[in-house]
């Protein structure tokens, strides 16, 4: 790291930022995902199905693009779409069996980076981050 962007946090934020996902996508690529796409299967994995406006709003992706993304997850048999019971207009989208399964194997995968990611550090240190970053997220 060059010593004149040491402290500064955009830099820090960004590379940190670069080195997670960089771990992440290693680690997710043999079940065929991105770390997005994990995000969006978390977010999906609801018992009653969400719409697709409800999943953007979960994780803050405009309507026009979580189209696209549905569409990346469901041209890979891991979620699928169906007309909303109450509401002709919209859509739920679900997992589908193998999107339960991929999801599952994703968690574990997702876990062992971070654990890998968070090794420099104490355990009471990686959950000071969290704590921080989440202070700083505005969550």
């Amino acid at each position: 790291m060059p010593a004149f962007f040491a402290d500064r946090l955009g830099y820090l934020l960004k590379h940190a930022n670069l080195r997670f996902t960089e771990l992440s996508d290693a680690a997710l690529a043999p079940l065929g995902i991105t770390g997005r796409q994990s995000a969006l299967l978390t977010a999906i994995d609801d018992p009653d199905g969400l719409s697709q406006q409800e999943v953007a709003d979960r994780v803050g992706v405009d309507r026009t693009s979580m189209v696209a993304l549905i569409d990346e997850l469901a041209a890979k048999d891991l979620v699928a779409r169906r007309p909303h019971p109450a509401d002709r207009r919209k859509n739920v989208v679900e997992l589908t069996p193998n999107g339960r399964t991929t999801l599952r194997k994703a968690r574990v995968r997702t876990e062992e980076v971070e654990r890998a990611f968070l090794a420099p550090l104490s355990a009471t240190d990686g959950q000071r981050l969290r704590v921080l970053l989440q202070a700083v997220a505005g969550q």
